[in-house]
């Protein structure tokens, strides 16, 4: 056993314990696939602000930041008042109410192509039900996705099949659903533009700064392709910013873009860390679920949903898209983003190891075990250098799991070879993670890993 492991194991006994007994309980004995760690995951305790404490009482910078969905941190206190004070007037009411309103309106502000809103669960619901409008309206049933671009696991978006960077593929979906999804790579524009011309596709949904939350950067001329493209065609244009909604600007992807899709999923940001979802955009695509007596039933789209705008989602996304709307929490989350990329770079130049580190915003991104062929120009994706046609290697397997563990030997949690900064990560936070880097380089290479 290695000695990072040894540490590790050390480290972490109590976790190892409750891995153990969730094993007994739960399908591989996690609840998400993304917690699935080896040789067990952490189980946490309790967390504040950029840092959190497991079990074992071993404090740890966060970087996971509950997926994403963190951007002011663990208990930002406006979340956390907003919340308490919402609970003691009720969680769900089965009735509107004046704090839904007051969400929506906190998104239209944020994302001018928001005409029209709805509210679902989860991020996974807000595809499903984007791509059914989308059928609905045009009556085309095809959809056209890029490849490795995740929109969640729900059939409709699964059945393209798996791939070697997809950790969900089409198992369990019927074979005949295959037929309805043309999966294409990112940056193909000649084999997306000659797709399109047929005018057999519902919509086209895309990460838009790329797939895995911009792990292999997307060329901004292809948004600006399809935009113009699907307009051509009459196809639906769907923008997934589950992840990039209010992270990749305050007005997400498509604000920086200046490109306003016809429909945009959202999650995570959106609804202050707690669960909930979002459909926005065109006006006429989302009227198709409003219950109009003039219209027939098989004209209109149904969508229940027992816990859709529930009050305690509705304060915590409004008091997070108020705070965002300040510019603060993007201004600072990017910041911090910079200072550890140029870091992570700078420690990985002096250690003469393979890789490099790239950011999008307040996503970062690490790729080791592979010389960057293009360059990075400092933190970012070079286009100028690289081109539409490059592909981005990613770390080997054989490294991602001691590197993981290394960095947790040095108390901090990344998301897999990446990193979502928030608003509330220090100076010192920053610091204290490049140290962490630098020990956990040096951890691999004592034991010839890396």
């Amino acid at each position: 056993m290695s000695t990072i492991d040894e540490r590790f194991i050390a480290l972490h006994p109590r976790s190892a314990e409750l891995a153990g007994e969730a094993h007994q309980i739960f399908p591989g004995g996690v609840t998400h696939d993304i917690r699935h760690f080896e040789p067990f995951g952490l189980y946490v305790d309790r967390a504040e602000g950029a840092r959190k404490w497991d079990v074992d009482g071993n404090e740890i910078i966060d970087y996971v930041m509950g997926h994403g969905a963190l951007l002011l941190g663990h208990a930002h206190p406006t979340l956390t008042a907003a919340v308490k004070g919402q609970v003691e007037r009720g969680t769900h009411y089965g009735a509107s109410h004046t704090l839904e309103i007051a969400w929506a309106r906190a998104i239209q502000s944020l994302l001018p192509s928001a005409e029209r809103v709805r509210f679902v669960s989860s991020g996974t619901e807000a595809t499903m039900m984007a791509v059914r409008l989308a059928r609905a309206f045009n009556g085309r049933s095809r959809l056209l996705k890029l490849r490795h671009h995740f929109h969640g696991w729900n059939d409709t978006i699964s059945a393209g099949g798996p791939s070697a960077r997809d950790s969900y593929g089409s198992v369990g979906v019927p074979s005949e659903w295959a037929g309805s999804i043309e999966v294409l790579d990112q940056h193909d524009l000649e084999a997306i533009g000659a797709a399109l011309a047929r005018r057999d596709f519902a919509a086209v949904i895309l990460e838009p700064t790329g797939y895995s939350w911009g792990t292999g950067p997307l060329d901004p001329a292809v948004p600006a392709f399809l935009r113009d493209r699907t307009r051509e065609t009459e196809t639906i244009l769907i923008f997934d910013e589950v992840i990039t909604g209010f992270r990749a600007s305050m007005g997400g992807a498509q604000a920086r873009l200046q490109i306003q899709p016809d429909l945009t999923t959202l999650a995570k940001i959106v609804a202050g860390g707690l669960p909930g979802g979002v459909v926005a955009g065109r006006a006429d695509l989302l009227d198709q679920i409003a219950i109009d007596p003039d219209k027939p039933p098989s004209k209109r789209v149904g969508h229940p949903g027992t816990f859709n705008a529930n009050p305690l989602s509705a304060v915590a996304g409004a008091a997070m898209l108020a705070e965002v709307a300040t510019g603060v929490p993007n201004e600072m989350a990017d910041r911090r983003a910079t200072q550890l990329t140029r870091g992570m770079n700078a420690i990985i130049r002096r250690a003469e190891v393979p890789g490099a580190a790239y950011r999008d915003a307040s996503m970062v991104h690490l790729l080791l075990g592979h010389e960057v062929d293009p360059p990075f120009e400092d933190q970012y994706w070079n286009w100028g250098t690289s081109g539409p046609g490059a592909r981005v290697p990613h770390t080997p397997a054989r490294l991602v799991w001691p590197f993981s563990r290394a960095m947790l030997n040095h108390g901090v949690d990344l998301i897999h070879m990446g990193a979502m900064v928030s608003a509330v990560h220090s100076e010192t936070d920053v610091e204290a993670t490049l140290e962490a880097f630098e020990a956990s380089l040096a951890d691999l290479r004592a034991e010839a890993i890396l």
